[in-house]
């Protein structure tokens, strides 16, 4: 393993290799060096944050997670931090480093050096200066003196611009975000989108909690995508625990994985038709997400698969029985959805609403490491199934990543629509091979995880790839539980996808992206 790792790592580096991962210090001034060259050999940026450590070793730690497509591996540099040390950026070598950094900042009190944007990314202006929620001394339960602040927003300077304001409270049932658009007639110039208004601690709330909490806390992070992000909270407590998932369990996790997928999907495909005025679409895609969630609710009692996961495998099985007529099932409802999609690309006024709607440069959507349907819709093939296999997508045939190049309204349009039909032969796949045996390893009623370690859980949901980082102290307590939904990459590139659109379309190609907002503020 460490001769895969060599090419990575500086020459003089202490390395502490751990499963997959090398791990080892840098020091300030040469991290922008060290993550320069992993970026030059490809190495995809998973994660940058930070662990408060003042309690074992008097500073803070910040960590660059970065994954070796095709090896499933992991590099890890980290910098130690004195309390009031600065932290250099990475704007200057990578743009996808901005938004980890604003949010290192603002909830460690760690200083930027050479930020383009300091100001903050989810506190909003009545928080005060001096309270950084994530240190540990932070009391949680204490409501900290209100501030008053300025947001600014980003402008156009020319004759003719003028503002529109939109949100954050909208006419549908959807969450609050701030979407300023600045116009020339009907164009779109620029759009920027101010979030955080769904910010709830959540990452706060990890510290001191039971694992059994901590893992129902998984699933609300983001209520669509809740068996993914309680998969990948549970699959970093098993590195960290040394719990083997027996291999039943791991197919079982696999079909619940794309039960959620194919329910996400088939109900965007539908708003995205609604949205475009064709109901027919519309309300076909609402009866197919329906049926999903009722295949869910009779498998697990829960339509969002909570409660299914466990450390160290599954709470609901899948008999025999009931796995044939869940085959069957889904064969109905694929061909229902493939007569749907028949009718929907002869739809003359369908496809001349979703072709050339909103499309997002393919050097935006790179620089800035887009994931999921966004990145896979400019012909980016980027999937953790198939470069970091958990679950059991390893033993199953994914079949080609789902891509379509135009990047456009009708790109992600025509990307869901290839993963609802993989996601079926998966489904079909796991039941059939599903081997006998337990659904939940033997677990002690108080697991002991390693001190001083680190862990990734790392789980494809149907947005994209979802990030559960966790760290232990040294007398092996979760020190901190950092979670990064796709959201929270994607929201910075949707402003993109305005530019010389009109107005009227945002809807449209908001609704392409579909993102989360409690995934992004957390």
């Amino acid at each position: 393993m460490k001769e895969l790792f060599k090419k990575y790592i500086p020459d003089d580096a202490k390395v502490s290799y751990d499963t997959k991962t090398a791990i080892f210090e840098v020091s300030a001034a040469d991290i922008r060096e060290v993550v320069s060259n992993l970026l030059k050999k490809h190495l995809s940026l998973k994660l940058i944050d930070a662990t408060d450590e003042r309690a074992d070793d008097g500073g803070f730690r910040v960590w660059y997670v970065f994954g070796v497509p095709g090896d499933d591996l992991f590099v890890m540099p980290f910098i130690c931090l004195d309390d009031g040390d600065t932290l250099p950026s990475l704007a200057g070598i990578t743009v996808a480093a901005l938004n980890y950094e604003r949010k290192i900042q603002e909830f460690f009190g760690i200083k930027l050096t050479g930020h383009p944007n300091p100001q903050r990314l989810l506190l909003h202006e009545n928080w005060p200066d001096d309270a950084f929620p994530l240190r540990k001394d932070f009391n949680w339960n204490k409501r900290p003196k209100t501030a008053t602040g300025t947001y600014k927003f980003q402008s156009v300077k020319s004759e003719g611009i003028y503002e529109i304001p939109v949100g954050p409270i909208h006419a549908g049932i959807i969450e609050p975000g701030h979407f300023r658009f600045s116009v020339a007639g009907e164009s779109i110039m620029l759009l920027e989108a101010r979030l955080g208004f769904v910010h709830k601690g959540t990452e706060k709330l990890f510290e001191g909690q039971t694992l059994e909490k901590m893992v129902k806390l998984s699933e609300k992070i983001s209520g669509d995508s809740s068996f993914s992000h309680s998969l990948a909270f549970c699959q970093a407590i098993e590195q960290l625990a040394g719990i083997v998932v027996p291999e039943r369990a791991k197919y079982l996790r696999t079909i619940y994985a794309e039960l959620e997928r194919l329910a996400n999907h088939v109900g965007d495909i539908g708003f995205m038709m609604l949205d475009t005025g064709f109901n027919f679409g519309g309300s076909q895609g609402a009866r197919l997400r329906e049926m999903v969630m009722r295949i869910n609710d009779r498998l697990t009692g829960s339509r969002f698969l909570r409660g299914v996961n466990s450390i160290g495998g599954v709470t609901q099985d899948i008999s025999g029985d009931v796995a044939t007529g869940l085959a069957k099932e889904l064969d109905d409802l694929l061909k229902d959805f493939s007569e749907l999609i028949e009718i929907a690309e002869d739809s003359a006024a369908l496809l001349n609403r979703l072709k050339g709607t909103g499309p997002l440069p393919h050097h935006i959507a790179k620089d800035y490491g887009a994931l999921g349907v966004p990145a896979r819709a400019v012909g980016i093939a980027t999937d953790a199934r198939a470069e970091h296999p958990y679950a059991a997508y390893d033993q199953l045939s994914l079949g080609p990543i789902a891509t379509a190049e135009s990047g456009d309204v009708y790109a992600r349009f025509s990307v869901r629509v290839q993963e609802v039909r993989s996601a079926v032969k998966i489904i079909q796949q796991a039941i059939e091979s599903v081997p006998d045996g337990p659904i939940r390893a033997k677990v002690p009623a108080a697991i002991e995880l390693k001190p001083n370690a680190v862990a990734l859980g790392i789980v494809e949901g149907w947005r994209g790839e979802i990030v559960h980082f966790i760290r232990t102290d040294s007398d092996g307590q979760i020190n901190r539980v950092a979670v990064r939904d796709p959201s929270f990459i994607n929201w910075q590139v949707v402003g993109y996808c305005g530019a010389n659109q009109v107005v009227p379309d945002f809807p449209l190609i908001n609704k392409s992206f579909n993102l989360s907002y409690t995934g992004h503020d957390l």
